[in-house]
């Protein structure tokens, strides 16, 4: 026995070490590596429940731009399983391999389906590549939907109003100078040129766009899609295509800087009156949905004029009994996003929780009146993200999924039992020779004595004995989810791949945990919030695998502003810092950002009137510079005019005035994000870079 148990032990010795040694072997992820992965993203549906469209873009990094092909699956052999498994047994088909990019794809009623190409119309066999453009309109379109009938036809399209300067000056042609009295002149990344779109409707019949269009927002400057955001999601036919309800946030200038009052909007194609069908509600109303049926609609509403982050609740209308009710009022979350069941007896939506983006359905009970918390269930669990709903079936959802360690892919849930089944791998063959860290969850005591939830990403390979640098990850938004995402920026598994263990809160303000604790950042950025940081530091720190000596803290947007505050509040935690387009100055930031409904929620207000909000004096990082002690990185872009250029610059001339070793990495063709392939790639070698130079060197080292 006592040799039999030696030869097991050995044994079983010999396959473990096998198996760490080929672990060790892999390949650990890498910027170039990153930027090999197919990204997908799904578009819908068809309505017999057996095909499903979705995109794949791939990048080219000597071109230095993406090509995104649409493909066709028969999901209708893919049973649902109890465990998830590889797609093995399905095979899709390229409908597309033109030069460009496809979107905004629809079933038509005859088996085809149309969609967007190079801004125009496009129609072909869902399994074939006999593409047929049917439309030829000047300028191009953004969105085009059929009508549920069949007859008309929907687009998108830019109508310039007013004058430009050269045909308000003709002996000028050659200036580019332009002249502006009032707000909302520029947004996000580019500057108003007096084009609007707006959405226009025609006649269609079997394959054949009609000659008369018709201007459903003729004359005004107003935008459908909203600007920037907005896609197809934004406009929508009625159940029996004598109707469209479109999104709009009819304001110009101050007033729409000021104001997150979007609403949706009704236009009748029988006598062309247009009627405001959410009229009273003051937050964003969006994402109209018609039930199969079509006698109902849903849409997601935010009741408060000026917070881009209340609670988005899902509305309902019955046109039948004409009955508007809230359906999540006694939900203490916010919603992502909606879709109907085939019977129009369910709603199933999606939203974060607890660090996790899930789905949820809601039965609707005979009385929708009578709606209560035994009418909600969770369709999804588990550590991973569900980030789109992409269509239905009789049993169904089809969805895409991710989590830290994993691109988006697209699934079969199964909706009674939660069960998910990959429908695509795309990207298996990377990941299958992928050495990954693990991802664990941990609760933290914050020092008001709550529980934060803070994800630690461990390096491939990960041995206990040895000591890691560690990273702080601050999350933008501020109010936007440290989830189960993906980024191919901000991506964790490259940066445990380089070494570093992160740490990820879940700090103040995030969605998730209730609305009480999203809610807490408005007014008070540099407090909670910053205590929750130090909170999750310090409590991780306290494990023998951290290397105290070799912290860095890092982030973007609100978490460059995070970092920024940081640096002069941190007491020496951190040996070094990254910053992109971060919040330095409230008060210069207040006078150069564009949505000004943002600045004032949560900040309380301007810097002028009085008493002046706390928030300039208490929390605006410029007062702490006296403070700053510690090398830092900062990152800034000329198109980004929601956290405008100067608030970098002037942090870096800070640093650098101060003698602190700093660095400015500048680029002029971009906005807030870093979004051409190659400008990515070179930030990422800066970023792994710095951290060479700051982080990664042990004490004994040095």
């Amino acid at each position: 026995m006592k040799k039999q148990f030696i030869l097991l032990a050995l044994f079983t010795f010999h396959f473990s070490f096998l198996a760490l040694n080929s672990q060790a072997q892999m390949q650990t992820m890498t910027p170039e590596l990153l930027w090999k992965l197919g990204r997908v993203s799904g578009e819908c549906v068809s309505p017999d429940g057996k095909q499903v469209i979705y995109g794949i873009t791939n990048y080219d990094l000597v071109k230095n731009k993406g090509e995104r092909n649409l493909f066709s699956l028969n999901i209708s052999t893919v049973s649902n399983s109890v465990k998830l498994k590889d797609a093995l047994n399905t095979n899709p088909i390229q409908i597309t391999d033109s030069l460009g990019n496809e979107g905004g794809v629809q079933f038509l009623s005859n088996g085809k389906i149309g969609y967007i190409y190079k801004g125009q119309w496009w129609e072909s066999d869902a399994t074939a590549k006999n593409a047929k453009k049917i439309s030829n309109i000047e300028g191009g379109i953004s969105v085009g939907k059929i009508s549920p009938d069949g007859k008309h036809f929907l687009y998108a399209h830019d109508v310039k109003i007013g004058q430009t300067i050269q045909e308000e000056y003709p002996d000028l042609p050659k200036t580019d100078g332009e002249v502006f009295d009032d707000l909302m002149y520029r947004h996000w990344d580019s500057y108003e040129d007096g084009n609007f779109s707006h959405i226009f409707w025609t006649t269609y019949t079997n394959g054949i766009i009609g000659a008369d269009s018709h201007d459903i927002m003729a004359g005004t400057r107003f935008d459908c899609p909203q600007q920037p955001f907005g896609g197809a999601e934004d406009v929508q036919w009625s159940g029996d295509g004598n109707k469209i309800f479109y999104v709009c946030k009819k304001k110009t200038g101050k007033q729409y800087a000021l104001s997150t009052n979007s609403d949706i909007y009704s236009y009748d194609l029988t006598n062309g009156v247009t009627s405001n069908f959410t009229d009273g509600i003051n937050g964003y109303d969006t994402n109209p949905v018609i039930s199969p049926d079509g006698k109902k609609i849903i849409w997601l509403s935010m009741a408060r004029d000026g917070y881009e982050a209340d609670k988005n609740r899902i509305m309902y209308y019955d046109f039948t009994t004409n009955t508007r009710m809230d359906l999540t009022a006694s939900w203490d979350e916010s919603v992502s996003s909606i879709i109907w069941s085939l019977d129009s007896k369910k709603i199933y939506f999606g939203e974060v929780y607890q660090a996790t983006e899930q789905v949820f359905e809601i039965t609707l009970p005979a009385v929708v009146a009578d709606i209560s918390s035994t009418d909600f269930r969770a369709v999804t669990s588990g550590d991973f993200d569900v980030n789109a709903i992409i269509g239905i079936t009789a049993s169904s959802l089809i969805v895409s999924r991710c989590d830290m360690n994993h691109a988006s892919e697209i699934f079969k849930v199964d909706i009674a039992t939660g069960s998910f089944t990959a429908l695509t791998t795309v990207n298996k063959s990377v990941y299958d020779n992928l050495a990954m860290g693990k991802i664990e969850k941990r609760w933290v005591n914050t020092t008001d004595h709550k529980q934060e939830l803070v994800w630690v990403i461990y390096p491939p390979n990960f041995d206990a004995t040895i000591k890691y640098p560690t990273l702080l990850y601050c999350q933008g938004g501020p109010q936007s989810a440290v989830s189960q995402f993906y980024s191919f920026r901000w991506n964790f598994q490259l940066m445990a791949a380089n070494g570093y263990i992160v740490v990820a809160p879940n700090r103040r303000g995030l969605p998730g945990f209730g609305t009480q604790w999203n809610e807490q950042i408005s007014k008070d950025w540099g407090g909670q919030a910053m205590d929750d940081y130090l909170s999750a530091i310090d409590s991780i720190s306290k494990l023998p695998f951290v290397d105290v000596t070799r912290r860095g803290c890092i982030g973007a947007s609100y978490g460059g502003y995070s970092v920024y505050m940081l640096a002069g509040i941190h007491n020496g935690r951190f040996k070094t810092f990254i910053a992109h387009d971060g919040v330095f100055d409230l008060q210069s930031m207040y006078l150069t950002t564009e949505e000004m409904w943002f600045a004032d929620w949560d900040m309380g207000g301007n810097f002028w009137t009085k008493p002046v909000p706390v928030t300039y004096t208490k929390f605006n990082p410029i007062n702490f510079v006296d403070k700053w002690n510690t090398p830092i990185y900062i990152i800034s872009n000329d198109l980004d005019y929601r956290v405008p250029f100067n608030q970098g610059q002037e942090a870096f001339q800070a640093a650098q005035l101060k003698g602190i070793k700093s660095r400015f990495l500048h680029f002029p063709d971009e906005g807030h994000w870093v979004m051409k392939p190659q400008n990515s790639l070179l930030w990422q070698r800066e970023f792994y870079k710095w951290l060479d130079e700051t982080l990664n060197k042990n004490p004994s080292e040095e």
